[in-house]
């Protein structure tokens, strides 16, 4: 069964809903709520990566996050962190994350993967091609599917150079960095390629820019809600072409609609990709 992971910013600035949960009891709860609807992961993340965010330092980054982390894992929730800061990944899965997910696919600190590969966490390689600041600059392909299976096979092998196997690499495309409207949409249609490179496979469209676009002529009018029937949408059907997992922000309303589509379909299906980390 596709897994469902819960984003929990703990920032003042994220696309979505920087700032409803920078206060670290407020992330608490909003995580535990998560579980409670339904969320088999929490992803927690101190830095936004939203086009043209500014980067956090690792201190400040760490003050934001290994708290949320530690009182989370504690309950006994299953936590990523979301980081690109190898120190960072070091003391989240300290304070007791299983998962390390770096947007940059070890590529924006040099050191993520030889520290991850120190530890027993999974990690998410997500494609990558530069900072928010300069990553549409960069959104340039000739097949935008076949570059960014051969993007994300590079990482699989630096992460195998550096110690970490691959049953403990996720894979994620990227949707919305480095990609501009089309392109999001032709790397979604690319899913049964991206599974078929064997990594577990992670998806996140949620609430983003190019679901925005689509719904609206102005993407600014496009409401929340929208957004999140939206992410059900294309939760459900990348669950139909075998990922592993979904990150979204409304948990309740994808765990909802797949329920509904594994009740259409059938149970058994969507269940050959998955693994628990």
């Amino acid at each position: 069964m596709t897994l469902v992971m819960g984003v929990v910013n703990v920032t003042p600035d994220s696309f979505s809903d920087g700032g409803r949960y920078a206060d670290a009891d407020a992330a608490v709860a909003h995580g535990l709520r998560m579980r409670d609807q339904g969320a088999d992961i929490l992803d927690i993340g101190g830095e936004s990566t939203r086009p043209g965010a500014e980067r956090v330092g690792p201190a400040l980054e760490q003050e934001r996050v290994l708290p949320v982390i530690a009182a989370l894992a504690g309950a006994g929730a299953l936590v990523s962190i979301d980081t690109m800061n190898a120190a960072t990944a070091v003391a989240a899965v300290a304070a007791g994350a299983r998962i390390v997910n770096d947007v940059s696919g070890g590529m924006a600190d040099p050191d993520m993967l030889p520290a991850v590969a120190d530890t027993e966490a999974d990690v998410v390689l997500q494609h990558w091609r530069g900072h928010s600041a300069e990553m549409y600059a960069r959104a340039v392909y000739d097949d935008v599917v076949s570059e960014v299976v051969a993007e994300l096979a590079a990482r699989v092998e630096a992460a195998a150079s550096a110690g970490i196997a691959p049953s403990r690499v996720v894979l994620d495309p990227g949707i919305g960095f480095g990609k501009r409207g089309e392109q999001n949409w032709e790397t979604l249609r690319g899913l049964p390629r991206f599974v078929a490179m064997g990594p577990r496979v992670l998806i996140g469209t949620s609430r983003k820019r190019f679901l925005a676009e689509l719904l609206a002529e102005d993407p600014a009018q496009a409401s929340e809600e929208r957004r999140d029937l939206a992410t059900a949408v294309t939760s459900v059907l990348a669950a139909e072409a075998g990922v592993w997992a979904v990150r979204v922000h409304d948990v309740a309303g994808t765990r909802d609609a797949l329920a509904v589509a594994r009740s259409w379909e059938g149970t058994g299906r969507w269940t050959s990709s998955t693994r628990s980390p």
